[in-house]
């Protein structure tokens, strides 16, 4: 079993930055795919990020390509997400996820059977 816990959300204006962290704990994530996910309010979930457990595989919806980039340290057991340029539509709750390293794709929410319990990421027009 993997737990996870989101920390870094908060309120942020317009074209600002923030840095999620998903700390894990329970085993090492480095045989995990890892991916990053978001809810906003009466949407279904969505697909944010994700890294493969060798990290020579990303993947990103098209909404964050070239503003967000994930990443992992096997060393401190935990994953990131860096958000750059947040936009108002950015707001979410957004959740950590794990799968095992045989999951595959990416990008598919009902292949991770491990969620955290989500951090609140709100951006100001």
């Amino acid at each position: 079993q993997v737990q996870l816990v989101e920390s870094g959300g908060g309120l942020v204006q317009a074209g600002g930055s923030l840095r999620l962290s998903c700390a894990a704990s329970g085993r090492t994530i480095n045989n995990y795919n890892m991916g990053w996910f978001r809810q906003a309010p009466g949407k279904e979930r969505e697909f944010v990020a994700a890294l493969s457990w060798s990290g020579s595989s990303t993947s990103y919806a098209d909404s964050v390509k070239g503003r967000f980039t994930i990443s992992r340290d096997n060393a401190k057991n935990t994953v990131y997400l860096q958000m750059n340029s947040l936009r108002p539509e950015d707001t979410a709750v957004y959740y950590c996820a794990a799968a095992s390293r045989g999951t595959w794709p990416l990008n598919r929410g009902d292949l991770y059977p491990y969620w955290g319990q989500g951090t609140q990421v709100t951006v100001s027009s």
